[in-house]
């Protein structure tokens, strides 16, 4: 059996409490014939600060690279937020992003059954949902240059972000939705705001070129990215794959969060190319949520974005379909066991600590495997 090779990023906040429940669930499946994992672990984001005055060191980033696969947690908090600016908690995950070359961000929005209430929407408008924001990561508003702030004398400053997109940028992540697409109801929607943006305009048109050339058995439609957001809350079950930007993309895939009823149950999955001998892409994988700091060392988090992001890491790095379909089934059965974290809790619902919700989450696994 394959050795795959994780590093474990955990980072600042209620990071290290839900990798935690990602290291009990490797030592369950390595005990249990489901692969060989071995993993090696290190600083990123406020606690590289700490100790090294950055926010990923070379070192760090040279395991990244040898990595099959890079588990994330959270970085950032209040503690760190006079640090330098190229040195903040979140310039280590930009890094990590840009020098592995993860150009394609994956956003699931899935809705749980015994979660369809704890939603902000009505009942009918997200149960059953299943969604996929595929966001573009490393190229945009994010990265462009120039990137200024500059003093105007007389109390004035003028800040400068520069949106940039080459056809070659665009074009790679629409092909990894239209393949996506194909795999689930065959629909894409491209979002963004051609109406007052240039990059809009060059988005849709190398969108549109590609459908035309390589997927025209896809359905394809085009939305400005505003009136996305408003139809993501309005009628959310009409998407299937929606591909943006970095900037749009990180913002819906937020709305589309709240959806599914916490930022605490969304996975994401960031991949690079695929190398030509190998197949192989290199991939980082981490909950959409943030580090908490307010419930941070209280054991109270709720783990089940973390897990299911290594979840995803089993399906799209190491092609363990079946074993990413068993982690979701336990956790689904989890919660229909009435067990919920506090973000998510409910009347007549049993609440649970970090560590009580991974350990059901695997015990139901051990059920489901018999």
């Amino acid at each position: 059996m394959a050795n795959h090779k994780l590093l474990l990023l955990a980072g600042d906040g209620i990071g290290p409490e839900v990798m935690a429940e990602v290291k009990k669930l490797i030592a369950w499946m390595n005990g249990h014939g489901m692969g060989t994992f071995e993993f090696e672990e290190g600083l990123v984001g406020g606690s590289c600060y700490d100790a090294h005055k950055v926010s990923i060191t070379d070192e760090t980033m040279r395991k990244a690279e040898a990595a099959d696969a890079v588990i994330f947690g959270a970085v950032g908090g209040p503690k760190w937020d006079s640090v330098p600016y190229e040195a903040r908690p979140e310039a280590g995950l930009l890094r990590l992003r840009k020098d592995l070359a993860l150009y394609a961000n994956l956003r699931p929005a899935v809705t749980y059954p015994a979660l369809a209430d704890a939603s902000a929407l009505k009942r009918e408008l997200v149960a059953g949902l299943d969604i996929l924001i595929l966001r573009e990561l490393t190229g945009g508003v994010y990265f462009g240059e120039p990137k200024t702030i500059t003093d105007l004398g007389n109390g004035q400053k003028r800040a400068i972000d520069t949106q940039v997109y080459d056809t070659y940028e665009i074009e790679r992540i629409g092909r990894v939705a239209f393949e996506l697409a194909r795999k689930r109801r065959n629909k894409v929607t491209s979002m963004e705001k051609r109406n007052v943006m240039k990059t809009g305009v060059l988005w849709n048109e190398v969108i549109t070129a590609l459908h035309q050339r390589e997927f025209k058995d896809v359905q394809l439609e085009h939305q400005l990215a505003d009136s996305g957001g408003m139809q993501l809350v309005k009628n959310p079950k009409q998407f299937d794959v929606i591909v943006t930007d970095n900037l749009f993309g990180d913002m819906l895939s937020d709305i589309a969060a709240m959806l599914t009823g916490s930022l605490g149950m969304l996975a994401s999955a960031s991949l690079g190319e695929a190398d030509p001998k190998t197949k192989r892409r290199k991939a980082m994988y981490e909950p959409v949520h943030g580090s908490a700091p307010d419930i941070a060392g209280q054991g109270m988090a709720n783990p089940i974005a973390m897990i299911a992001s290594f979840g995803m890491a089993l399906r799209y790095s190491f092609n363990m379909g079946k074993e990413a379909d068993l982690i979701e089934q336990a956790i689904a059965a989890t919660l229909d066991r009435g067990l919920r974290t506090a973000d998510i809790k409910s009347d007549g619902m049993t609440v649970v600590g970090t560590a009580q919700m991974g350990d059901a989450i695997i015990a139901e696994m051990a059920k489901l495997t018999g």
